[in-house]
């Protein structure tokens, strides 16, 4: 079926911890990017800090929108975030509910990541393991962004931890509920102030033999061992985030078969029942377009 991806206002891709826009000839969101320009859409990807407190991801996102407005002359962008690019979407479409025409949160820590809270416990405050993680951290997110380009934007590894962890993204709801649900494992207001807010993520299959070539992919073998440290949401994760933890607005699907990474790319030869990952995004830019935006 063709899809038809023009909606009224351009489309943000926000990228998350470690996220980067272009290294070389390799894109992060190069496959859903390039799906839905091929289907109508135009679509920018912001340059953010590889490594930041979702609020300081949140003002270099605002900056970055006012400038896409000014190059288009939309009055308004969707903004579509995977992990913690989700959080910065979330701030700016509160921050400046006027800008924003809608947050889509794609396999977004929206209540914490609970392998982000057994990593802060690991690394005790002020003692040497904490200070070796967050100079390794930062060196890897300065060379991501000397690679890309981009390196003139800060750096802060721990303040990313502290910010991904359930305290520090329960202290950010506290003053950015925009679509939040009222009850663990439920679904937020669609429309509040204006933008419209909708989420969806994916689960680790339960048996490795559901993955087909897949489980042999080293990153998904990381998530699968990651997955381990999930008690709440124990075989409800994708290796990084929660289930119920990534719910926001109206909740499209929070059990695809696909892991962190699985959410914003293609990956050869893994088997996900019938899911492609890429249409998930085309099928939104459509439901946004039926909605007028």
């Amino acid at each position: 079926m063709q899809r038809n991806a023009t909606t009224q206002h351009p489309i943000l891709l926000v990228h998350g911890l470690f996220g980067f826009d272009r290294i070389g000839k390799v894109e992060l969101f190069q496959d859903v990017k390039q799906a839905l320009r091929s289907h109508g859409a135009r679509v920018f990807v912001p340059h953010l800090s590889a490594t930041h407190s979702n609020e300081v991801r949140g003002e270099q996102l605002l900056a970055q929108i006012d400038r896409v407005l000014q190059g288009t002359g939309a009055r308004q962008v969707n903004l579509i975030g995977h992990s913690q690019g989700a959080l910065a979407a979330r701030y700016a479409a509160a921050i400046a509910p006027d800008c924003v025409a809608s947050v889509t949160s794609v396999s977004g820590p929206n209540h914490g990541s609970e392998l982000a809270d057994s990593l802060r416990m690991a690394l005790k405050p002020g003692r040497l393991p904490e200070k070796v993680a967050k100079q390794i951290a930062t060196l890897f997110a300065d060379f991501l962004s000397l690679l890309s380009g981009n390196h003139q934007m800060p750096q802060n590894a721990v303040a990313a931890l502290n910010a991904l962890t359930t305290e520090g993204v329960g202290a950010f709801n506290d003053k950015y509920p925009q679509g939040l649900p009222k009850t663990w494992g439920g679904k937020g207001k669609e429309l509040v102030n204006g933008v419209r807010y909708y989420s969806w993520s994916g689960i680790l299959p339960e048996s490795i033999i559901d993955e087909g070539l897949g489980a042999f992919d080293p990153a998904h073998a990381f998530l699968r061992a990651f997955s381990e440290y999930f008690t709440t949401e124990a075989g409800q994760n994708d290796g990084l985030v929660g289930r119920f933890s990534s719910h926001l607005g109206k909740v499209i699907r929070s059990d695809y078969p696909m892991d962190h990474l699985d959410s914003l790319m293609h990956t050869p030869g893994r088997s996900r029942k019938g899911v492609d990952p890429i249409e998930l995004y085309l099928l939104h830019a459509e439901r946004l377009r039926k909605v007028g935006l």
